[in-house]
């Protein structure tokens, strides 16, 4: 009775051994899965917020950057001078006649000397102005590359013409530095180049209506006269040297 007893109690404590192992091994292989499935729902996860971060492969900068360039071009912000660029383009130009009123300023020449306005374009003779800057790379060399020319083609003519540039920027354009711009375009004796006081040339562009706020926003004008005679051609635009030619044979009769 005793034998039978025990080996009962024998062959249960195994049972209860094997279902004890059963369950824990069922408990690790759910837990398994379990981590599993997190760690491929967390990886799709990640992988999905990757895609948002970067849509389209990068190509997305430089198309904007595409676009910004081209905005900047437009709106000039890029280049102070594009507007300037723009006038290159074309060689149209306007004519018209004016009576201006002159102040009898104090200007100065690229010798250093002391002169009037009123002496300048009163010579006793026909007189043909511009006005430039030296630090200009955009229309500023052209109109004066153009006032060169008109002195070849007149030749001898020009002998009997005065040409005067007008500095715009007269702080930095002293005396030195229009006999150097000058000398670069091989101006000749009856071609002068003129400064003086920020006020007095802010005071001579508004006398002959070519004032636009600062130099970055001047525009090309030639002004000629006659001798003996108060009304000037004025010619909008960047004209060639044979227009201005034809122009000033023109005012003088030939």
């Amino acid at each position: 009775m005793a034998f039978t007893s025990n080996a009962r109690f024998g062959r249960l404590y195994k049972a209860l051994l094997w279902g004890g192992a059963v369950t824990l091994a069922l408990g690790l292989a759910v837990t398994v899965l379990a981590l599993a499935g997190n760690e491929q729902d967390s990886g799709g996860a990640m992988s999905h917020d990757h895609a948002v971060e970067h849509p389209a492969g990068h190509t997305q900068p430089a198309a904007e950057q595409t676009a910004n360039d081209g905005l900047e071009t437009i709106s000039g912000e890029a280049d102070p001078h594009a507007h300037h660029r723009h006038m290159l383009e074309s060689k149209a130009y306007s004519r018209s006649l004016h009576d201006y009123q002159l102040p009898d300023l104090e200007l100065v020449n690229m010798a250093g000397e002391k002169t009037r306005l009123l002496s300048e374009v009163n010579p006793g003779k026909p007189v043909m102005v511009n006005f430039i800057f030296t630090t200009c790379t955009t229309i500023c060399p052209v109109m004066i590359a153009t006032f060169a020319q008109v002195q070849s083609e007149l030749g001898a003519e020009s002998d009997a013409l005065r040409m005067i540039s007008f500095s715009i920027d007269p702080e930095h354009d002293t005396p030195e530095r229009l006999r150097e711009y000058a000398g670069r375009f091989n101006a000749g004796p009856q071609w002068q180049f003129l400064t003086g006081s920020l006020a007095d040339s802010v005071a001579v562009q508004k006398a002959f209506d070519v004032y636009r706020g600062n130099k970055m926003n001047h525009e090309p004008t030639t002004l000629m006269k006659a001798a003996d005679g108060d009304t000037w051609v004025r010619i909008d635009g960047l004209a060639r040297a044979a227009d201005i030619v034809a122009e000033y044979h023109r005012l003088v009769g030939r």
